[in-house]
């Protein structure tokens, strides 16, 4: 299928390298508002660059992968279905729930797909885990933690202001690959209790291209909180841009005969272990292929053309920030906060794929 990218960001050259493992997918064209910077990718990979109006015009494209901002995001999705082609969004799907829910609305309305990464649950690691779940491995799940602890993007990053504004954070800028790993293991979240604050006011950059300047802080940066699962698992979270060091596991799944250690959803890879009934960690070994950032892509591409349900769905991802914006209403609210919204797990990819197969 002959796609085009807008948005030629930090993030843009995984996706564009991720484009050139595969044949499922041709990458006609690249677009941003920076011109600069589509000309620069567009040399960097062999893609030609244009505007963005020239782009949704292109009557050859038939699906466009949105990289711009978080806060972009919902109202570039809707004019790339207003111009009569599929959407693919960088995470999170939106900023908050009602806004997401006009690109819900709208892909029904039009008979368009919508989808939105993370795609890193399609990988080895957390596809392996998802079949030791569901082959009864540690039998019913009860209880898990999900910890993503870190001190922010700021020291490496060119750009890192919009992480601590509206559409930033720990948890719209990493919660999407744990909660959604987490969707995709257990099903969907029924509730969400939490706490959230910030530990500081203002951040200073460390890229060499900005070292020293210095910008506030307007989100929280340290969310804790607890998911209730539809199916009764109970999963204590953690997500901060306050904590220096930390030796917490990224994701471990407590079940009624043992323990599953998830890898970090962040990365498409393993290692996945579980102990049985309490004893030493036994590592298994990886069922599925890596795969790489892309891969999200090429399902949706693969499942527009047979008509089944995409992986990385628009329904998957606005659960997923339903479920992410709760964090705060919870903490603000002081009280429960009861998710409306319901997703059918992904189908599990089969076994005996080789990279970039879906089917």
């Amino acid at each position: 299928m002959k796609i085009g990218i807008i948005g030629c960001g930090n993030i843009s050259g995984q996706y564009l390298d991720g484009a050139k493992k595969t044949d499922a997918l041709d990458v006609k064209a690249i677009a941003d508002v920076n011109m600069d910077a589509a000309r620069a990718q567009g040399a960097r990979f062999g893609v030609p660059a244009v505007t963005v109006d020239d782009l949704l015009a292109d009557k050859e494209i038939e699906l466009i992968v949105n990289l711009t901002i978080p806060a972009a995001h919902v109202e570039v999705g809707l004019r790339i279905l207003d111009a009569g082609k599929h959407a693919y969004s960088e995470k999170p799907f939106g900023i908050n729930s009602d806004n997401a829910t006009e690109l819900i609305k709208k892909s029904r309305a039009t008979g368009l797909r919508v989808g939105c990464a993370p795609d890193t649950f399609l990988g080895a690691g957390v596809q392996t885990a998802r079949k030791v779940l569901d082959d009864g491995k540690i039998g019913r799940p009860i209880a898990g933690m999900a910890f993503m602890t870190g001190h922010g993007p700021e020291p490496w990053h060119p750009n890192p202001k919009f992480f601590y504004e509206v559409g930033g954070g720990p948890m719209l800028d990493m919660g999407p690959y744990y909660v959604t790993a987490l969707v995709n293991l257990l099903g969907s979240v029924k509730r969400v209790a939490a706490i959230t604050t910030k530990g500081f006011e203002e951040r200073v950059a460390g890229h060499e291209s900005i070292r020293g300047t210095k910008f506030p802080v307007t989100i929280t940066t340290h969310l804790a909180g607890t998911l209730e699962f539809v199916n009764g698992a109970v999963i204590t979270m953690i997500m901060s841009f306050d904590v220096w060091r930390a030796t917490t596991p990224r994701i471990e799944i407590f079940g009624a005969d043992g323990t599953l250690s998830v890898p970090d959803p962040n990365t498409f890879g393993g290692p996945v272990a579980v102990s049985d009934h309490g004893g030493d960690w036994q590592q298994v070994a990886l069922t599925h292929p890596n795969n790489a950032r892309m891969i999200g892509v090429v399902d949706m591409v693969q499942a527009i053309k047979s008509g089944r349900k995409h992986r990385a769905s628009g329904d998957l991802a606005y659960h997923v920030l339903e479920v992410m914006t709760s964090f705060d209403k919870s903490s603000e609210s002081g009280q429960h906060v009861a998710i409306k919204s319901a997703v059918e797990r992904p189908a599990a990819l089969p076994l005996g794929l080789k990279e970039w197969q879906v089917d």
